[in-house]
């Protein structure tokens, strides 16, 4: 899977389960000042990503992520 791949995937995800418009995700949006979204969610969102992305990711991956991008990053190292 491919880092576009990765970031549809992604978009898709944000904008089903938090209703958010995906012409607001781009790879530059801070996940929490821009889309409003608690750790609570992003548990959820990495949750849902590990389903589609069939990968295995831990907390510790996601500790350094800010934007849509990083988290993109960090799931297309893992695969």
């Amino acid at each position: 899977m491919t880092e576009n791949e990765v970031f549809e995937e992604l978009k898709k995800i944000i904008a089903d389960n938090f209703e958010i418009d995906p012409a607001q995700v781009t790879r530059e949006s801070n996940i929490v000042t821009d889309l409003d979204l608690d750790s609570i969610d992003a548990i959820d969102m990495v949750a849902e990503l590990q389903k589609k992305v069939g990968c295995r990711l831990s907390a510790e991956d996601f500790k350094s992520v800010k934007t849509v991008g990083d988290i993109v990053k960090v799931v297309a190292d893992r695969i």
